[in-house]
């Protein structure tokens, strides 16, 4: 199975690309905002940034859904943040080894503050984008990414998501990429 992660900060475009990733791969798509406990929500939208401990539950909770759809047969997509290498390991915690790639969405601070600025909708307010940049610790050579550019039009990014996950799940997997 495979379980692609779309991962950067808020307003890189993550959901976006998740949602046509598992589209064009025709597997289920977890939008991984909508796991956060009210407590997470309302503590955003207050203005206050999120703490180590305030995000355990919640990646244990994606964590648990990429698992179901293991246990089903399923690929999955999953929209995450994923922000340090430690939150990374917990996302991939007993899923077979191998079948999780983390599809980093790149940018700097003004291109998606502007991003930010624009959306509506959203409990993540524009303030708390620099706690997000100041937690990022970019995926290292270690780890399995597809690193994209958040500057980059959205049928680029698919694209090159897309040549991501043939080169990193190979003939192994001959399912459309």
């Amino acid at each position: 199975m495979r379980h692609i992660i779309v991962m950067g900060v808020s307003g890189c475009g993550k959901s976006t690309l998740a949602a046509a990733l598992a589209d064009r791969l025709g597997c289920p798509f977890c939008e991984g905002d909508d796991l956060h406990p009210a407590a997470n929500i309302a503590k955003m939208r207050a203005g206050h940034p999120l703490t180590d401990e305030d995000r355990w539950g919640w990646l244990d909770a994606i964590n648990a859904w990429m698992r179901g759809q293991e246990k089903d047969g399923h690929d999955s997509v999953v929209a995450c943040s994923a922000l340090k290498k430690v939150y990374r390991r917990r996302l991939e915690k007993d899923l077979p080894a191998g079948s999780v790639l983390f599809v980093w969405i790149d940018g700097d601070f003004d291109l998606i503050a502007d991003r930010m600025r624009h959306r509506t909708g959203h409990f993540m307010p524009e303030s708390l984008l620099r706690s997000q940049f100041d937690t990022l610790e970019p995926p290292t050579s270690d780890e399995p990414v597809v690193h994209l550019s958040a500057a980059d039009e959205p049928d680029r990014q698919l694209g090159d998501a897309l040549d991501g996950v043939r080169v990193f799940y190979g003939a192994d997997h001959n399912k459309e990429a």
